[in-house]
């Protein structure tokens, strides 16, 4: 049914997060990180404190009007970059509206209400079905899943647990290869009668290890519309699972430091499997970049590493109080590697984007140091104007930050060896932001300033450049390892959990999701980060100089800020608000061919279920979101994945039933197999029976 007029607040579901999140997904998803005392201690001014003299609105570059927009190279990952193409409409995005025009790929569906269902409910005229469950047979060899009879080498064969980003690679027109990422497992859901990490059985330990990575899955097209479906006979010669337990290498300036050396591998340059892996992205070479999320919540015994180096492991949120924090996976159980007290330097080992070859199972995996180590979510290339390669990064954490890499080479069509070394070379650049409004109009109540939007410029401040740093005290490799603490010496400016960063290859815009921070303060909210308690976070547009992903300067915007419509704090790009659907915390994005904005959310602190929005970005309906989706009870929306072709949507659906009390005993969700099945955590496909595009 349509959700025109949203008017009534729903009611809040407190988690500590502060957020919409259940304290279980809190919990095993990153450690319980938002109970903890925020790691960035550093005295980073605020957009505040660093507005230096008045900006002029209209001489300042603005993401809100795009103007200064060009339709650049496209998204890497497609058959090929599209070469620079000529400016925006300098008229803005309300420019086709004045003149009447027709705007393609408008979204033409009813909205989906809120709702609380254990079901994945997809807008009137469309159809979903599953592609692939948690336990599904990859490689040759495995078993059937058998809830109640688990086991580490079966696991390692299977696909993985809780699903995260997907991307898609075509093999001709009705084959192609799934990548998804595995980010976290929650053992309590998993297993029956779960003791916790400390007397748990070492294999049980072992199959969590084999849930985590990721997955590549050879799906076909079931019809000739949107419908895909796992190939499950003939030989699947693409399928692989990455755990754990997988041999990578590492490249890039920071490879080999002393930083990165173990007892295990006294080079530096090895290291064994992946953790937490959130959000990524694909290169123009077509492989994918994942990002490692929340890892440092599975070391123990920080308590017992030198004095020194209590600090490095406390701003990356390392627990240097106790031998064994709370709650902990105790994966030390089952590799002693993660005890950092006899490792200490295996934590910095973790934290960075893996490059993966889907097309070729047998080929390492690689850490690319040369972008830096945080809690990585998005991993978004796209060309600059003179061919190299952008990559966009954002850190998940409250008060963290937005990166960007730039290589030094530029990429050439068909050159894979050439191409893949371009992620080793090149400047990792903080974004520092600033606001073109008074400071006192600023005042963390969500109100827009005089001027009627959020809004700025900013520039992208050079962290590092191969071996060359341009932090002072701080080596090139001290900076690639923390990162974190460079940016703090850099003066970059402090967001609210930037998360997934696309680039449309429409308009050239880049959008930041900013799920939430409950502690900014009203003293501490500035322009782009303009409320206080944001518990349903918004969304950040940034307008390159130029149109051009190497530049150094920027203009930006807020078009979104989230929560129920009838709260004046919330705005939809200035769309009627009685027109919108209810959305809170933002956190995956995606762009369809015609360049909507598709939004994933991630604890709905709205008392409904989770789900995929789309929004346009440009005409008369910029801001009008709507629900297209919701995920079941206890789950969170991730991907998703607009193809190509605009026929599907894939849709990630990450711990169904993840409700504080629930058990294999007690499920609070069945899906997506019903009846008194276990939930299980899938990669589901949406499409319409007609052959339309998704949404329009």
């Amino acid at each position: 049914m349509a959700n025109s007029s949203p008017r009534r607040l729903l009611p809040l579901v407190a988690t500590p997060g502060g957020g919409g999140r259940d304290a279980m997904t809190c919990r095993y998803r990153c450690g319980d990180a938002c109970a903890h005392e925020t790691p960035n201690t550093s005295g980073n001014p605020y957009f505040a404190d660093v507005l230096a003299g008045t900006l002029s609105r209209r001489g300042a570059l603005r993401a809100g009007t795009l103007g200064t927009l060009v339709a650049v190279a496209g998204v890497a990952g497609t058959a090929g970059p599209a070469a620079a193409g000529p400016a925006a409409d300098p008229g803005g995005p309300d420019a086709a509206a004045a003149t009447g025009a027709r705007q393609p790929g408008r979204l033409r569906f009813t909205a989906v209400a809120p709702n609380t269902a254990d079901a994945l409910t997809v807008a009137d005229g469309y159809r979903s079905s599953v592609v692939v469950r948690w336990g599904d047979p990859v490689l040759p060899g495995a078993p059937e899943f058998d809830f109640d009879a688990q086991t580490s080498r079966a696991q390692a064969r299977q696909f993985g647990y809780n699903c995260d980003f997907v991307t898609f690679f075509p093999l001709g027109r009705d084959r192609g290869l799934l990548w998804v990422n595995h980010e976290y497992t929650d053992e309590e859901l998993m297993f029956r009668g779960y003791p916790g990490g400390d007397t748990a059985p070492v294999e049980l330990i072992e199959i969590a290890m084999a849930a985590h990575g990721g997955s590549v899955v050879e799906i076909e097209r079931a019809g000739r519309g949107g419908e895909w479906r796992l190939v499950t006979r003939g030989r699947r010669r693409y399928n692989r699972r990455v755990t754990a337990r997988t041999e990578m290498r590492l490249t890039g300036p920071a490879a080999g430091s002393e930083l990165l050396r173990t007892a295990a591998d006294p080079r530096g340059t090895t290291v064994y499997g992946m953790l937490n892996n959130c959000s990524g992205g694909t290169t123009p070479w077509r492989t994918v970049l994942s990002g490692e999320e929340n890892w440092n919540q599975y070391f123990v015994g920080g308590n017992g590493v030198p004095e020194d180096r209590k600090p490095f492991l406390a701003r990356y949120g390392v627990d240097t109080a106790v031998a064994v924090p709370a709650g902990s996976r105790r994966f030390d159980r089952a590799d002693e590697r993660f005890d950092l007290a006899r490792h200490p330097n295996e934590v910095n080992r973790f934290g960075w984007v893996v490059e993966i070859d889907p097309f070729d199972p047998d080929a390492a995996p690689v850490k690319r140091t040369a972008l830096g180590r945080f809690a990585h979510e998005a991993a978004t290339t796209t060309l600059t104007r003179d061919g190299r390669v952008a990559v966009y990064m954002g850190d998940d954490g409250r008060f963290e930050y937005i990166y960007k890499f730039v290589s030094d080479g530029r990429f050439v069509p068909g050159f894979d060896r050439h191409n893949r070394t371009l992620l080793d070379q090149g400047t990792l650049y903080v974004a520092r932001f600033t606001g073109d409004s008074p400071a006192v109009e600023i005042d963390g109540s969500g109100r827009l300033p005089a001027d009627g939007g959020f809004d700025g410029a900013g520039s992208w401040i050079p962290l590092v450049r191969g071996d060359r740093s341009f932090v002072a005290g701080m080596t090139a490799a001290e900076v690639l390892v923390h990162t974190r603490i460079a940016a703090d010496k850099a003066g970059a400016t402090k967001m609210d959990r930037p998360e997934d960063i696309e680039r449309n290859p429409v308009t050239g815009a880049v959008y930041v999701a900013l799920t939430n921070n409950t502690r900014r303060t009203a003293t501490d909210a500035d322009e782009a980060n303009p409320r206080a308690n944001n518990k349903h976070g918004h969304l950040l547009e940034i307008s390159e100089r130029g149109g051009d992903a190497g530049a150094t300067s920027f203009g930006w915007a807020v078009p979104l800020v989230c929560g129920d419509p009838a709260d004046p704090a919330t705005y939809f790009a200035g769309y009627d608000r009685g027109q919108v659907s209810p959305i809170s915390c933002p956190d995956n994005l995606a762009i369809d061919p015609a360049g909507n904005l598709w939004i994933a959310t991630d604890g709905n602190a709205l008392g409904a279920n989770d789900g995929i929005f789309a929004m346009p970005v440009r005409g008369p309906e910029r801001g009008r979101v709507r629900q297209f989706l919701t995920v079941p009870r206890g789950a969170e929306a991730c991907g998703p994945l607009v193809t190509a072709d605009g026929l599907s949507l894939f849709v990630a659906v990450q711990h169904p039933g993840e409700i504080t009390g629930a058990s294999p005993d007690a499920p609070a969700s069945h899906w997506p197999d019903g009846g008194a099945a276990q939930p299980r955590p899938s990669v589901a496909v949406v499409w319409h029976p007609g052959g339309e595009r998704i949404g329009s």
